[in-house]
């Protein structure tokens, strides 16, 4: 599996956003902090998601987070297709 830092001004996103790509159709969203990861980031992560959707349809979006996240967030972010995983196993 490769992992390659994606630019994210290609899809119109801040420079501080870490994205990377994973295999041939995932893009991952990686978040490293400290602090819990609650409903409003899960909300910035979904535009986000949107964003690089309206550049790229076919790829899929996870998360890789360093943070513990909030249950009602995780449980948001997987009903509209984000997959939230440990960064431990990135």
């Amino acid at each position: 599996m490769t992992k390659k830092n994606i630019d994210p001004k290609k899809y119109g996103l801040s420079k501080r956003l870490i994205l990377c790509k994973s295999g041939a159709n995932n893009i991952r969203i990686v978040i490293k902090r400290k602090s819990r990861i609650i409903m409003k980031d899960g909300i910035r992560i979904l535009k986000i998601a949107k964003k690089i959707t309206q550049v790229e349809k076919e790829k899929k979006i996870s998360v890789r987070t360093s943070a513990p996240v909030c249950s009602k967030t995780k449980d948001f972010l997987i009903k509209n297709k984000i997959p939230i995983k440990n960064l431990n196993g990135f």
